[in-house]
């Protein structure tokens, strides 16, 4: 029987799945996203264009591939429909190629309040939410009163959603935040009418046929591994489980059914939001990055934090997520920096470690290791053998560090500006 393979970030989310998933895709039939919601922001270019996918599996644009949103996914109806509408837009079928899980919670309008509300509440503690009623919706799904894809297929599907509001403004109302949702509302059940024009689907089955079925499939996660509920940087971290676990509970595969891990990583380190950052850079070098590196969020548009590589916690995830693979990204940014570093253990309380901690705020110094750098634009360049050495011995550390081989590295935003090994 076929196994499933599955892609993943292993920083804090933005590492370039989208294009990473878009170049492996020709190699699978199925293409599943396991978990998150329309926080992501999958950014693909090719052929001039550039494509930003938040909810559709970044597969969508290879035809004839089944693309499935799993049941570990949060779906807005609205943001869904956006990005769908646009995609047919632009000649893609979504229509014979994507299917939706029954078991896939629904943002709701009020979610979007009561996000707007929780971070209010918070005042200087604020965890960085990009307020689209992510957190909201798992917190409903995890208390066992949320709403599915499968509930828009019952009769009494207006009471349903009618208790569920009913919940949510008493909760708004116990914080005293005044908002107006009957624009949004309007837009809402518009928006699921259109998403039920969808195979809505039992995906648990479809995917586990199509392996009994011998084709291939690849699960594609959002966020990274730094920001999983349980081993990221918690409370700074998403809702969902972003680790390769995730795509066992978010899609029912069962664990020994997963195949090749990729890890994804960039060549440098970026954050998005509040929290830790060891190697945060808050100079001129790290302002250089974000301009190389056009480091905005896709969602958001709001600015990254940038730093160098942290390699303890680049370890770290690699070990969470049994990572057979690694896939360097945007080395590109790199190319005229005369020395780059690596962070290779933490300094804390005088004490050296390079495991990463239950903590990685205040107190915390990174330990460097610099190396010299290549002074050469990577983006011509097609086969590894033809790197300039200085960069040969950047990915050689990093896989003598890991124990795992890179075996694709990007040197540019387009799909065709990708080495594989």
């Amino acid at each position: 029987m076929k196994k499933v393979d599955v892609i993943l970030g292993l920083q804090w989310g933005d590492e370039g799945k989208g294009k990473v998933v878009d170049v492996l895709t020709p190699s699978y039939e199925v293409v599943a996203r396991f978990q998150g919601g329309p926080n992501a922001g999958h950014t693909l270019e090719f052929n001039g264009e550039k494509y930003i996918l938040r909810s559709i599996p970044s597969g969508i644009f290879q035809g004839g591939k089944q693309n499935i949103i799993g049941s570990g996914v949060v779906l807005d109806a609205v943001l869904f429909r956006e990005e769908a509408e646009a995609l047919a837009a632009s000649g893609h079928d979504l229509a014979r190629q994507l299917s939706i899980s029954k078991k896939a919670h629904l943002i709701l309008p009020t979610h979007r309040m009561l996000d707007a509300a929780y971070e209010a509440a918070k005042g200087s503690s604020k965890i960085g939410t990009t307020g689209k009623g992510i957190g909201p919706a798992y917190t409903d799904k995890v208390s066992r009163t949320g709403m599915r894809v499968g509930d828009l297929l019952r009769p009494d599907f207006r009471d349903v959603y009618a208790r569920a509001k009913a919940r949510h403004e008493a909760i708004l109302r116990s914080l005293g935040f005044e908002y107006d949702i009957a624009e949004l509302e309007s837009r809402w059940f518009d928006a699921v009418e259109y998403l039920k024009r969808f195979p809505i689907i039992d995906s648990e089955y479809a995917i586990n046929r199509a392996l009994a079925e011998g084709r291939s499939i690849l699960a594609e996660g959002a966020q990274g591994t730094l920001l999983d509920v349980d081993f990221g940087s918690y409370p700074f971290v998403t809702s969902s489980n972003t680790v390769c676990a995730g795509a066992c509970t978010g899609l029912g595969v069962a664990p020994n059914r997963i195949g090749e891990v990729y890890g994804i990583f960039k060549a440098y380190c970026t954050r998005v939001g509040s929290g830790p950052f060891p190697t945060e850079l808050f100079d001129e070098t790290g302002a250089r990055l974000r301009d190389l590196g056009h480091e905005y969020g896709a969602v958001t548009g709001r600015e990254r934090r940038c730093g160098w590589l942290d390699l303890v916690a680049l370890k770290y995830a690699i070990m969470i997520d049994g990572v057979t693979q690694l896939i360097m990204m945007k080395s590109d940014v790199l190319n005229d920096f005369d020395t780059i570093k690596v962070a290779t253990a933490y300094e804390i309380g005088g004490e050296r470690t390079d495991e990463f901690p239950y903590a990685i705020d205040g107190g915390l110094k990174p330990v460097y290791r610099e190396f010299e750098g290549w002074k050469c634009d990577l983006r011509r360049i097609a086969r590894y053998e033809d790197f300039p050495a200085e960069f040969k011995t950047y990915v050689e550390f990093i896989e003598h560090e890991t124990g795992v081989p890179v075996k694709i590295i990007s040197v540019g935003p387009d799909r065709s500006e990708t080495v594989v090994r």
